[in-house]
């Protein structure tokens, strides 16, 4: 009777098909194992019980199969290099430009030479639309500098700017803030997500292959995936 190739030793040749077999030579190790396996098969078969063609055939398409997964994952190798080159690219048009990025961090400063305050905006990300949304900006110290109602806001991101001054209608100090959001449908909670600014200084590439962007200070490098708006 002949001699099969068991499922076992399939299993095996798969596994190093789909990435456990290293090098240049990887697929070509992975054919000439087929081959010592058929040729094995075909010395110690029955005589008076050959092979059938049909058999044979189907035992040369699985060395084809293995061939042709190792070459399937080249092929997406190559794919996803290419995608991550395209994608480091495209991120460096954002450097020198501000972007959204999840974080409740506001800003507030003085420029010496205009005496002008300054406030870096900030985001509101919503999941579905509410008809009750209300910020509060708070100090280092958790006490309320001011709250805004913004009463309903449809689904998605809207960014807004704080004009830097307090409840009472004096300037903010200089420092960081926080944004705290409430939002509500009829009475019930939702989610929502505050948005902080940050300025692309550069890319950075990630052991992956992606792209980070450098937003420097406290925010650092934050994914790609993670800006929500470039301002």
């Amino acid at each position: 009777m002949a001699t099969t190739i068991d499922s076992s030793t399939l299993g095996a040749v798969n596994q190093t098909a789909n990435g456990t077999a290293s090098g240049k030579n990887a697929a070509q190790d992975l054919q000439n194992n087929f081959m010592t396996l058929l040729i094995t098969q075909l010395k110690n078969q029955d005589p008076l019980k050959p092979m059938e063609n049909a058999e044979l055939t189907s035992q040369l398409a699985q060395i084809n199969t293995v061939q042709g997964i190792q070459d399937l994952n080249k092929t997406m190798s190559n794919i996803t290099t290419q995608i991550n080159t395209s994608q480091q690219l495209q991120a460096t048009a954002l450097i020198g430009h501000g972007v959204l990025v999840p974080g409740d961090r506001v800003l507030v400063g003085t420029d010496p030479t205009t005496k002008i305050t300054q406030t870096t905006p900030f985001g509101i990300e919503l999941p579905k639309s509410a008809d009750s949304v209300v910020v509060s900006i708070v100090d280092a110290s958790g006490v309320e500098a001011r709250s805004f109602d913004l009463g309903a806001m449809t689904a998605g991101t809207e960014s807004f700017t704080w004009d830097g001054k307090l409840t009472d209608g004096t300037v903010a100090p200089d420092g960081a803030y926080r944004v705290k959001i409430a939002a509500s449908t009829s009475g019930t909670a939702q989610d929502v997500t505050a948005l902080t600014y940050g300025l692309v200084n550069g890319v950075a590439k990630t052991a992956t292959g992606g792209a980070m962007l450098d937003l420097g200070g406290t925010l650092g490098q934050v994914n790609l995936t993670d800006v929500r708006q470039v301002l």
